[in-house]
């Protein structure tokens, strides 16, 4: 049930084009010497199509392919709310957050923090990033991608994992963001249409002869269905309805993954928000637009992508734990090569046993192309960091553009080797990945977002505020793991959250500021507060709420389907809201302080339609998969 020729044929191939592509546009043209914004920004040359054609094939990588449809396979379609609401986080960013970064010309997410606040947290934000993109993200994506090799080859792990690394780091670490971009068109075409068409066949394998992929699907839903306790086309967990594998020989709540209603009310927006707005290679691709209209565009067109992605990898792994677990589908997993002792692996058993010679070879290319993109992204971006905040601004400040970019190799080279040698101790003994990188990226995105979200809203926000709520970071989050050990990652991701913005405002508003703010026009500051009354009656709708359903005080308590976590809304809600009025009336603010113009946050009718298009969808999937 291995790979045919033809499969090695069909890999190779794609192999050989996305090779000879990076290094097509890794060369150095005639008479030109790479820049450092050449290379960290692709000369600021990138289309909406490319864009949103490189976000996706950044984020999409092995812990969608196996992790995702690992936790498909476990939890269900449940996990599809980090694709769905990534969605309408794309409009956000392109609206709010993605301006200010381009006005101000930034190339990095910590030289934004330097310049709005200083260089204590711009250090702190270069260091806790660097860990992330070395410990968690390459490292789970070379590893996820080594483990579908094996699973799908039979390929050891020893050789897959520094293969796929070398793989991405030959064209990225020699051409920079310009080759990783450009190649990511291509492997977003392989990665959408071979993961479309492993679903395909494995939904058309469970309908049998007579039917296909559609029929396949209505079978699974309905399998799942006909079991009141099984949620695996549920969107919203409730709190012990069911129990799935933990990876250790027992089980747990899926709950404790996915705790119902807050991951629409809770902290999913924060990693969210963490993740598309302020991780630099997710990002970058935004910095490196032509401009700003081609840079929204983008965003709008890699929504749209994210919305099919559940298609591509959720669904082959609610339809192979459909398999497992009915008898009366025995046809569709009899005479199969292999089985499923993980949830991990739901993924390389479909691509093994359903998609047929040739197609085999494509899906497979799909899946490492999914692999490769992602770490040729981390790869540019751990570099970009490296040299522009820590060798540039603290090494030597005189570096050349010529030293700058040797430097950015030599850190994406070094970056490389510590992820071939750490993937095997911090992931050799999960069950589920997925899961395993949003709770550990989930330590500091509440103070991503809060810091980096006031930076750019705020113009009374302070060095002062910044660094201390950036110190208290790690501290409160580990704390809150230790205090809450059973409690939701989400919920406690929103708890910390809630600590943070209440020290930040305290900071924020007891801090002197002695430069004299520039005058509001009364339009736009009839804007601001009307803002601030916006979310100053949505901060009083969910505390209400809050209280009457997120607590047992009135007897009408929906904490079994997490509705405590909307608390966090209101202090987000308050958060905007003091910003909103301080903006509109201060007559001081921080010396680094932005102009916020409300103008340039404009889109066109374009940006609009498209952003709407994407909300009405997103609602339309919740109301057909709510329970």
């Amino acid at each position: 049930m291995g790979f045919e020729i033809i499969d090695y044929v069909v890999f190779g191939l794609y192999c050989v084009i996305i090779m000879a592509i990076g290094l097509y546009l890794s060369r150095d043209e005639k008479g030109h010497e790479k820049t450092a914004n050449d290379y960290f920004l692709a000369g600021n040359s990138l289309s909406w199509w490319a864009i949103g054609a490189s976000l996706i094939a950044a984020n999409i990588s092995a812990e969608h392919f196996i992790g995702m449809s690992g936790s498909g396979f476990a939890v269900g379609i449940g996990i599809a709310a980090y694709e769905w609401l990534a969605a309408v986080t794309l409009i956000l960013v392109a609206k709010y957050l993605l301006p200010q970064m381009i006005d101000k010309k930034i190339y990095t997410i910590p030289q934004f923090a330097k310049e709005r606040y200083g260089k204590g947290v711009s250090f702190f934000f270069s260091f806790f990033w660097l860990l992330v993109y070395v410990f968690v993200n390459l490292t789970s994506v070379a590893w996820l991608g080594a483990l579908a090799m094996e699973g799908i080859l039979g390929w050891p792990m020893i050789y897959c994992v520094p293969g796929l690394l070398i793989f991405a780091g030959i064209y990225s670490i020699y051409g920079g963001l310009k080759a990783v971009a450009w190649t990511d068109v291509i492997q977003v075409v392989f990665l959408v249409g071979g993961g479309l068409i492993t679903a395909f066949f494995a939904l058309s394998a469970v309908a049998g002869d007579e039917g296909g992929a559609f029929e396949g699907f209505m079978i699974v839903l309905n399998k799942v269905r006909e079991v009141p306790s099984d949620l695996h086309f549920s969107m919203i967990l409730e709190e012990g309805v069911s129990e799935i594998p933990d990876g250790s020989g027992g089980t747990k709540d899926p709950f404790i993954d996915l705790p119902g209603l807050a991951v629409i009310f809770g902290a999913m927006w924060l990693t969210n928000l963490g993740y598309w707005g302020f991780n630099q290679y997710i990002i970058q691709k935004g910095l490196a637009a032509k401009n700003l209209k081609e840079a929204k565009r983008g965003l709008i067109f890699a929504g749209y992508l994210k919305i099919l992605i559940p298609i591509i990898v959720i669904i082959p792994g609610i339809t192979a734990y459909v398999m497992f677990n009915h008898p009366d589908l025995s046809h569709s997993i009899e005479g199969l090569s292999g089985t499923i002792d993980k949830a991990d692996q739901a993924y390389p058993w479909l691509l093994r046993n359903f998609a047929p010679t040739g197609i085999r070879g494509l899906a497979f290319a799909a899946l490492i192309a999914a692999v490769v993109s992602s770490l040729a992204s981390m790869l540019n971006s751990t570099s970009t960091i490296f040299t522009l905040d820590i060798y540039k601004d603290i090494i030597n400040p005189e570096a050349s553009q010529k030293q700058l970019v040797r430097i950015g190799r030599i850190a994406a080279f070094i970056a490389l080797v510590i992820a071939v040698f750490a993937a095997k101790p911090l992931l050799g003994g999960l069950d589920q990945a997925f899961q395993y990188i949003q709770e550990y990226t989930g330590f500091i995105y509440p103070g991503v977002v809060v810091v980096f979200g006031m930076g750019i809203l705020w113009k009374r926000a302070t060095n002062r505020a910044a660094l201390w709520t950036t110190i208290a970071t790690l501290p409160t989050g580990i704390a809150f793991k230790l205090m809450l050990p059973d409690l939701p990652f989400i919920i406690r991701m929103g708890y910390v959250c809630m600590v943070l913005i209440s020290l930040a405002v305290i900071l924020v508003l007891t801090d002197s500021h002695k430069t004299q703010a520039p005058e509001v026009t009364p339009e736009n500051r009839k804007k601001l507060r009307t803002a601030g009354l916006g979310f100053a009656i949505g901060a009083v709708v969910t505390l209400v709420s809050g209280l009457l359903f997120g607590t047992e005080w009135f007897g009408m308590s929906l904490r079994n389907i997490g509705f405590h976590s909307i608390f966090m809304m209101t202090f987000m809600m308050v958060f905007l809201s003091i910003i909103m009025y301080t903006n509109a009336d201060s007559k001081t603010q921080d010396d680094k302080a932005y102009s916020f113009e409300p103008e340039l946050f404009k889109t066109d009718k374009t940006f609009f339609l498209g952003a709407m298009g994407i909300v009405v969808i997103i609602v339309a999937l919740y109301a057909i998969f709510w329970q």
